[in-house]
């Protein structure tokens, strides 16, 4: 019952997204094409206030839950992770339409075509899982 608050707050960033769009596949398929700048407009303000909320847990010494201060680790050096990563990432949502938090929302709002994707996904996860001690990391 503690965690309800969460569950609120999930259903109205799921309701933002939709009435967003950004969980349109037309307007994921309008980025990827670089046809219009709507996506690209909500990414950047995405990263532009987590850069901002990172900065102000950083300010105040923020606690997590549990009373402990939130300890953020150290930027990785390897660029070519990230960009192998991202190149993935990015191909599968252009491909599937979606990415990972989104595919949810579609369920939700009756695209039960994206089950398909979203027990893809599952199964990837569940790949990774089993060769996770066998990749460089």
């Amino acid at each position: 019952m503690q965690y309800i608050k969460y569950l609120f707050v999930g259903v109205f960033f799921g309701i933002v997204l939709v009435k967003s769009e950004a969980v349109s596949w037309y307007r994921i398929f309008e980025m990827f094409q670089f046809q219009s700048f709507h996506m690209y407009g909500i990414i950047g303000s995405a990263v532009s206030l987590g850069a901002i909320g990172v900065w102000i847990l950083k300010k105040i010494g923020a606690k997590n839950m549990e009373g402990k201060t939130i300890v953020l680790p150290a930027k990785e050096k390897s660029f070519a992770r990230y960009l192998l990563g991202g190149t993935i990432f990015g191909l599968g949502w252009a491909l599937a339409g979606a990415c990972p938090g989104p595919m949810y929302i579609l369920l939700g709002t009756g695209a039960f075509s994206v089950g398909i994707v979203l027990l893809a996904a599952i199964a990837g996860t569940f790949v990774y899982g089993l060769l996770k001690t066998k990749l460089p990391h």
